[in-house]
């Protein structure tokens, strides 16, 4: 039974090395996950799972063991080596190790010591063939890479059969969320072109759809669905990829030699703008860069729906802030005129219309433009990062937020854009957020290089804007 298993074992290694001298690379996940399970080996992506490597490692021990006994008649010995791989990742859990436990070699050992004794000339003959061929092939690598490969192979194909259950606007402008499934139902809210809401059900040529604070069905000619969603989702949906180890580095090129642009703490989540095998490029405060795969997860996010309540309280809102931007307008056309036209200082002050707090806020953040920016720092005075900046302003102010940038943009209450922004606001990009000042401008910790500085605030393209007063 145990000679039964060894062949077993030698069958899978053989199948795996064929498949990696074929390059056969665009298909791994197919041929890896049909060669296993026909050679009898269980196929599994955990991290802790039996990799290429250990199995070639048994097959050594096992020949080296099954001739001393022969030669000698003893106990067979063996060792085992753990690899240890480091990455981008700067904490210690950004590592992963390749190896077979302690008691797991016990196993092994035993029964090596049994198959010695059973072993056949002709299965002796075999194994040394096998084992021969595998000597040709760099193996050192190979079972982390092809699983690493699957995996990622795996994951982006289970996200990618998920958009088939997505239903996306396809139209010029927007179209209508109506309670039943007939024009004359009533709008309870509106899909906007590329904006994308849940598969539920279909009647009658329309779609019951869930998509942000909205449940309601849209008329299917103007949507998408099903395999023809999933090519249009990669398309409209913005890729994001979340950060999972305490510090990433961000290169300026795909490459662990390669120069470091920046650094990006666990769960902050970035703009993905383009995708390599185990790279991907992001957007960062520093400008774009590459991190490794190794080290996040990648989604994918999209616009959703707006209810028929949200899109009134909006309008409403852009409403009253246009007319009051030109009431401030006029008050310092008013004072200027007064004043003949003198600054009377340098001092910068937050700007349009707004809460008193909110503007509190942005003048408070303003005092410190000039001072240093240190990565993981929170000081005002001797430097902070960017959400180190933010947390610290809004702490004068009794508010606690997060010490993330990714986390900054579920706070508060959503803002419909920067032309809706108030002093105040956080501004929340790729990366990075900032403490919107008014007439366009935000505050924040930028870079080493810069410090803490005044901005334009469309200098990037914003995630989101959130009000906390």
């Amino acid at each position: 039974m145990r000679q039964k298993n060894m062949k077993i074992v030698m069958c899978a290694v053989t199948a795996v090395l064929t498949f990696s001298s074929m390059n056969i690379k665009a298909d791994a996940a197919t041929d890896l996950s049909s060669v296993l399970p026909s050679a009898g080996v269980d196929y599994t992506l955990q991290a802790n799972a039996t990799s290429l490597k250990n199995i070639k490692e048994e097959a050594d021990t096992e020949k080296a063991s099954s001739e001393e006994q022969s030669l000698k008649g003893t106990e067979g010995q063996e060792t085992e080596a753990a690899k240890s791989v480091q990455g981008d990742g700067v904490s210690g859990n950004a590592s992963q190790t390749d190896s077979i436990s302690e008691s797991e070699n016990s196993d092994v050992s035993g029964q090596l010591q049994e198959e010695g004794t059973e072993a056949k000339p002709e299965a002796a003959e075999q194994e040394e063939k096998i084992i021969e061929e595998t000597k040709e092939v760099d193996t050192s690598n190979l079972s982390e890479k092809i699983l690493k490969d699957v995996a990622k192979k795996l994951d982006r194909k289970d996200e990618e059969e998920s958009f088939k259950s997505l239903v996306i606007a396809k139209v010029n402008d927007y179209v209508n969320v109506r309670s039943i499934p007939s024009e004359e139902g009533e709008i309870i809210g509106k899909l906007y072109d590329k904006s994308v809401g849940s598969f539920i059900s279909e009647k009658d040529g329309w779609y019951e759809i869930q998509s942000g604070s909205v449940t309601g069905y849209v008329k299917g000619e103007y949507c998408v669905t099903g395999d023809d969603a999933v090519e249009l989702a990669k398309q409209v949906g913005t890729r994001i990829a979340t950060v999972t180890t305490t510090t990433l580095k961000v290169r300026q090129e795909p490459g662990l030699d390669t120069t470091v642009l920046g650094m990006v703490p666990i769960e902050d989540q970035l703009v993905v703008t383009e995708e390599l095998d185990d790279w991907v490029k992001v957007n960062i405060e520093e400008g774009d860069g590459y991190v490794s795969t190794d080290y996040v997860t990648l989604s994918t996010e999209f616009v959703q729906a707006e209810s028929k309540a949200e899109e009134e309280a909006r309008l409403a809102k852009e409403e009253a802030d246009r007319k009051a931007a030109q009431a401030a307008a006029r008050r310092a056309a008013e004072k200027s005129n007064s004043s003949g036209g003198s600054s009377g200082g340098q001092v910068m002050y937050a700007s349009g219309n707004g809460s008193e707090m909110g503007r509190a806020v942005a003048n408070y953040a303003l005092q410190f433009v000039g001072n240093p920016y240190v990565y993981g720092g929170t000081s005002l005075t001797n430097g902070a990062d960017c959400s180190g900046f933010v947390m610290s302003v809004y702490a004068n102010f009794g508010v606690s937020l997060p010490h993330s940038s990714a986390a900054d943009r579920s706070v508060g209450a959503a803002v419909n854009g920067l032309a809706n922004a108030q002093p105040g606001d956080l501004v929340c990009y790729s990366g990075h957020v900032a403490l919107y000042i008014g007439n366009g401008q935000i505050v924040h910790a930028s870079t080493s290089r810069t410090g803490i500085i005044v901005s334009s605030a469309s200098y990037r393209t914003p995630l989101s804007v959130r009000r906390i007063f």
